[in-house]
């Protein structure tokens, strides 16, 4: 779930400047995409091996790595859209230094490991739930084999683990300091019950802080209508707030706003996490002049327009997870010796990467600090408000 910011700051780093890797604008604009069939999606295959007669084969040129995703089971719509993502990149790269095999997790994450390594995977990218990277990272741990979750909790990262994930406290930080910006002082909270609640209401108070604001109330709630009235009450007696988080999904907000628009923080702002960024919808009028800040949109629409041709169906916004983790394995290939354990090191390079999602590096504690942008919800969608600083200033 969400991350404490506060902790994952990596203060003995300096200025960094984003490497570009000239990847993310070759891979988008590779011709000759194949239209296949309405219906379920399947991974995209890397062409065979010549030689090959079973098993998988011994590679002379490439570096194995292994991509663990849900592939059935109440995650597979989501694990499957990775997987097909992740394969676009290898197929859009070249798949010239890295050859990726998907293991699926649904019947579990460390038994997927313990495959993928016996199989001579030098790297794993994934999984995508908090207790499966935790398990796969023990088996990864064990035989010295990194890991490169798309997890958002934090507390998985670290010792050889790596995470991609959007992590909520950078999402609540850059737009609590945007509205900051703009004049507003008085800040107030709605976190759901739960770890990611929790952390939420634990980046909210830092970020306030950190801006030079006030918290006037932090309320929590189970998530049913009459638990976040009771929430929303306790807050209105706390006074009037200028901007109000709810750090939830977007049908949590368009049930409490209303009621918010009944109190005294009637003309409160509303903000939301990056969550909001990751539904398929924002179109409620009720959401209309909310803010949230994310990752940008832009790459990414053309890569998902890119999807939609090749497999008959948009993917999952999280798909970006795994189109991106093959650019960074890819990138870092270029100066990965064959034969040779994977290069942990290249991942605390001072210059950054850049990806689908935009830039971002790793810190101290292994997890993705990204550069986000602030949307605005209109009555058409979004629009950006406050674009994503084009680089990291320490």
């Amino acid at each position: 779930m969400a991350d404490d910011m506060g902790e994952g700051q990596a203060t003995d780093l300096k200025r960094r400047k984003i490497m570009r890797w000239g990847l993310v604008g070759a891979a988008l604009f590779v011709a000759g995409c194949q239209v296949v069939p309405k219906g379920p999606p399947k991974p995209v295959e890397a062409p065979p091996e010549e030689g090959a007669v079973t098993g998988l084969p011994s590679d002379a040129t490439r570096h194995r790595i292994a991509l663990l995703v849900p592939l059935t089971g109440s995650n597979a719509g989501i694990g499957q859209s990775i997987a097909n993502a992740a394969n676009m990149a290898v197929l859009d790269t070249g798949g010239e230094r890295i050859r990726m095999t998907v293991y699926d997790t649904a019947g579990g994450a460390a038994a997927a490991a313990e495959k993928a390594i016996a199989e001579g995977n030098k790297l794993i990218l994934g999984p995508l739930l908090a207790e499966d990277v935790r398990a796969a990272a023990e088996v990864g741990r064990r035989n010295r084999v990194p890991l490169i979750g798309f997890s958002n909790d934090v507390s998985v990262a670290g010792n050889g683990t790596y995470l991609l994930g959007f992590t909520p406290a950078q999402s609540v930080s850059r737009v609590v300091g945007y509205a900051r910006s703009k004049g507003m002082v008085k800040f107030a909270g709605l976190v759901p019950v739960g770890v990611y609640g929790q952390r939420a209401q634990t980046a909210l108070a830092r970020s306030v802080e950190e801006a030079g604001g006030s918290l006037v109330s932090v309320q929590s709630y189970d998530r049913n209508a009459g638990a976040i009235m009771g929430a929303i009450s306790r807050i209105n007696k706390a006074g009037a707030a200028d901007a109000i988080l709810i750090a939830d999904s977007s049908r949590t907000a368009v049930q409490a706003i209303p009621i918010i628009r009944r109190g005294p923080s009637a003309s409160a702002k509303i903000l939301g996490t990056e969550l909001w960024n990751t539904e398929a919808s924002l179109s409620s009028p009720t959401l209309n002049g909310a803010w949230f800040a994310s990752v940008s949109d832009g790459v990414y629409t053309q890569m998902a327009a890119k999807y939609r041709t090749r497999f008959g169906l948009a993917p999952y916004r999280l798909s970006s997870l795994g189109y991106d983790a093959v650019l960074l394995a890819t990138k870092v290939a270029t100066n990965w010796k064959l034969g040779t354990p994977f290069p942990l090191r290249a991942l605390d390079d001072t210059g950054g990467f850049a990806g689908i999602d935009g830039a971002f590096r790793f810190n101290a504690y292994g997890v993705a600090e990204r550069a986000l942008e602030v949307q605005q919800i209109g009555p058409s969608g979004t629009t950006v408000v406050a674009p994503a600083p084009k680089g990291f200033v320490d």
